[in-house]
């Protein structure tokens, strides 16, 4: 039964929950105590990990004006995911916590510093969700006028994540002696500059806090484009990522599984991991009714093209919703845009919105919780395997009730059918990803 198991996560915003409809909650998470519960949800239906986004602006790039994002709370106003993922870490002891920190806008140095520092406050439970950032609004915020090359930033991620490695190495890892006779906390013949010199960044080094649970995080990347997946393939524990139907993840997860035994990994160390966002109902028809209503929401379709402006830096307003979309290129998120667009399929914008149904989702996933878990089981042996799957509410808007659909409806679907684990058996995140 283990050879059927795949891995479950979910992709979470550290912003407002779910406030205005009539199962809401008060869309004011801010002292982090909905999201505490959340991730305790999470662990008691065994989850491998929760991983937190972040953009570091007030998009104005749908309309040009922050309108659409400020009055739906969409995209912002959100919190910094850090010191959630420090207290969702000290309030559970199993499940893996990651958080989104940028390449572009992160000196190496204070990044390596806080992901040890979390690694250790999570006791080896933490991951770093790698970003380049793909908004000029986000560079704007940091003194720069617009964002490099879109291939060019993952070619100075690939010297950055060379780097902090470099920096989270310069402690080796019986450093800490804690020699009481000699007074001796740490050898300091064991704690060395780097002395790193690249093209793009340098650093004297070492790290000034110790070496933590794991040596390094856990890296989760969401690589879609060409560039993107070549970067995840040599990186990443963990891919986030997003296609169109059954065939399109199995073409993605073939593509950056023979990128990473190119560049000389094993392949199964990399867990990919398919965004979906189920709709759950008592019956098939509650589900779909349920699907029906969030799709006709007037403003829904306007939350949808707002939140893919500002991942891409295109102006989705600018064109005709029953037409099809002229071909377009982006210096933002290309795999997102790709997928999205459908290139070839003629479809209009607004069915475009549609398929998308308010999220990234790879797959359609809407019924009962057994009929959910049956497609998600068809799916995984169609990849031939898979990794495992990454739930996204729809329209990113979490509330109370779809966590207990998930957790105490789907999750335990999913478990009496043997295919995600019933407990942890691993400590530190790696070794729960790379359990099967």
């Amino acid at each position: 039964m283990a050879g059927k198991q795949f891995h479950m996560g979910w992709f979470m915003n550290f912003t407002t929950n779910e406030w205005n409809t009539p199962f809401g909650n008060d869309g004011m998470p801010w002292n982090g105590k909905f999201y505490i519960e959340m991730a305790q949800a999470m662990e008691r239906a065994c989850f491998d990990y929760i991983m937190i986004e972040d953009t570091l602006m007030v998009s104005e790039a749908y309309g040009g004006t922050s309108e659409a994002y400020l009055k739906y709370a969409s995209m912002a106003p959100k919190g910094d995911p850090s010191p959630l993922a420090a207290i969702m870490a000290a309030a559970t002891s199993r499940m893996g916590v990651v958080a989104t920190m940028s390449t572009t806008f992160y000196p190496p140095f204070m990044l390596a510093r806080l992901c040890s520092t979390l690694d250790s406050i999570a006791e080896g439970r933490f991951g770093w969700n790698i970003v380049t950032s793909g908004e000029d609004g986000s560079a704007q915020n940091f003194g720069m006028d617009k964002l490099t090359e879109h291939d060019l930033r993952y070619d100075k991620a690939d010297e950055y994540v060379d780097l902090v490695c470099k920096l989270w190495d310069s402690w080796e890892p019986d450093a800490v002696v804690r020699d009481r006779e000699t007074n001796t906390y740490a050898d300091f013949k064991k704690v060395r500059p780097i002395n790193f010199s690249g093209t793009y960044y340098k650093s004297r080094g070492p790290l000034n806090t110790v070496r933590s649970p794991q040596g390094r995080p856990v890296f989760v990347q969401a690589g879609g484009s060409p560039r993107g997946r070549q970067f995840a393939a040599k990186s990443a524990d963990s891919i986030i990522a997003v296609a169109n139907g059954v065939e399109g993840m199995k073409s993605y997860r073939d593509d950056v599984r023979a990128r990473a035994a190119a560049q000389g990994r094993n392949p199964d160390d990399i867990k990919v991991l398919f965004v979906i966002g189920p709709v759950l109902g008592a019956t098939e028809e509650e589900a779909r009714a349920k699907r029906q209503r969030m799709d006709s929401d007037p403003d829904a379709i306007m939350q949808s093209l707002a939140g893919l402006s500002s991942v891409t830096d295109i102006d989705f307003s600018q064109f005709d919703l029953d037409k099809p979309l002229p071909r377009l290129e982006t210096n933002g998120e290309r795999g997102s845009l790709d997928k999205f667009a459908q290139w070839g399929s003629n479809k209009t914008l607004r069915q475009l919105v549609l398929d998308n149904g308010g999220t990234s989702d790879s797959i359609e996933l809407v019924g009962t919780p057994d009929q959910v878990a049956e497609k998600m089981e068809e799916a995984n042996e169609a990849m031939g395997g898979g990794d495992g799957f990454l739930i996204s509410a729809p329209y990113m808007r979490v509330s109370k009730q779809y966590i207990t659909e998930i957790c105490e409806g789907l999750i335990p679907a999913l478990q009496r059918r043997g295919l995600t684990r019933t407990e942890y058996t691993a400590s530190h995140l790696r070794d729960t990803l790379r359990e099967f």
